[in-house]
């Protein structure tokens, strides 16, 4: 398994490199099917944010779901423990769902972003990611802001799936494909263990509008 530690706008020690592939190693077991790891460290700058101006950020890459964590702290030690931890129940739990399934033989689970090595991905245009898993950073016109777009690849899901892929990313919205409508749509979190799901109707996409006939 890969260990990949990169540092956004920071640069990472070998000290800390070395304490991360040392640690992620007992990871093997949680993960047996995973091909890499990815480690993205970042630091923020605002004074205001010390006590969690490091963020790190873990992403297991394998032949099924993606499966992430994040955490910050005042130093990225700290950081890395608090998204180990994180990482370690959500790898469980992929664990124990696939148990589940195979007790109850469902059909195989939906791969939503499958791993595809670096030396495989064409070049990215500078505008647009171009693969999935390409990530494009942009700055909008003249002004401080930037813009990140990421791609990723889809196949159709159940909202159930869709639930569960957004809790092993950790994150609060989840976009997918309906499998039932085949629409665009995305799944977000509420309060407690309420969700919403928005859906897009893209039939009239690319479409344009009728001229009025003559009376």
């Amino acid at each position: 398994m890969e260990i990949v530690v990169v540092g956004r706008h920071t640069e990472v020690a070998d000290r800390f490199r070395r304490h991360v592939e040392e640690k992620l190693a007992k990871f093997e077991q949680l993960a047996p099917t995973a091909q890499r790891i990815d480690v993205e460290v970042t630091h923020e700058n605002n004074p205001r944010l010390s006590e969690v101006r490091e963020r790190v950020e873990l992403t297991v890459r394998a032949k099924g779901p993606v499966v992430r964590a994040e955490a910050a702290a005042d130093d990225r030690f700290g950081a890395l423990d608090l998204a180990m931890n994180k990482l370690q129940e959500r790898l469980r739990r992929v664990s124990d769902r696939r148990k589940n399934h195979r007790n109850n033989n469902p059909a195989p689970p939906v791969d939503v972003r499958p791993f595809i090595p670096e030396d495989k991905h064409p070049e990215p245009t500078p505008e647009h990611p171009a693969a999935p898993g390409d990530a494009v950073e942009t700055q909008l016109g003249d002004s401080p802001v930037v813009i990140r777009q990421k791609l990723h690849s889809a196949e159709p899901m159940t909202i159930d799936d869709a639930l569960y892929e957004m809790e092993m990313v950790g994150h609060d919205f989840y976009l997918f494909v309906d499998v039932e409508t085949a629409r665009p749509s995305v799944a977000y979190r509420r309060r407690g263990w309420s969700y919403g799901v928005i859906a897009l109707d893209t039939s009239c996409a690319g479409g344009t509008k009728a001229a009025p006939e003559a009376s």
